[in-house]
């Protein structure tokens, strides 16, 4: 089993939320948060300075089988671009074991 973990523009939650629907992942959470990125300058709108050092984004963390992990990962990528800086990042890792707690299901079994 593997854990995927994604940040991602806050704008393209619903898009990658409607792609991994679409490939039967129907579990996962996510949250808001807020990161660092490379740009170091502000931005000036109407006269106005804005920072952009602090981003808002969206992450989100995925366990899936084996089976699943490719998919997901190219479900995320295709729906989450724009193209431009600060798309975001995908991180994988291994998962030793699973529970489902109201079953005691152990493995893949308890993901479904």
């Amino acid at each position: 089993m593997k854990k995927i973990e994604a940040i991602i523009r806050k704008s393209k939650f619903d898009e990658v939320k409607e792609a991994l629907h679409q490939i039967e992942i129907n579990f996962f959470s996510y949250w808001d948060v807020t990161g660092v990125g490379n740009e170091k300058q502000g931005h000036v709108y109407r006269g106005v300075s804005y920072s952009t050092t602090d981003i808002q984004r969206r992450f989100l963390s995925i366990v899936v089988s084996e089976t699943f992990l490719e998919r997901t990962v190219d479900a995320i990528l295709k729906s989450a671009f724009t193209g431009s800086v600060g798309d975001g990042k995908i991180f994988i890792s291994n998962i030793e074991e699973t529970y489902r707690i109201r079953t005691r299901e152990r493995g893949a079994n308890s993901l479904k």
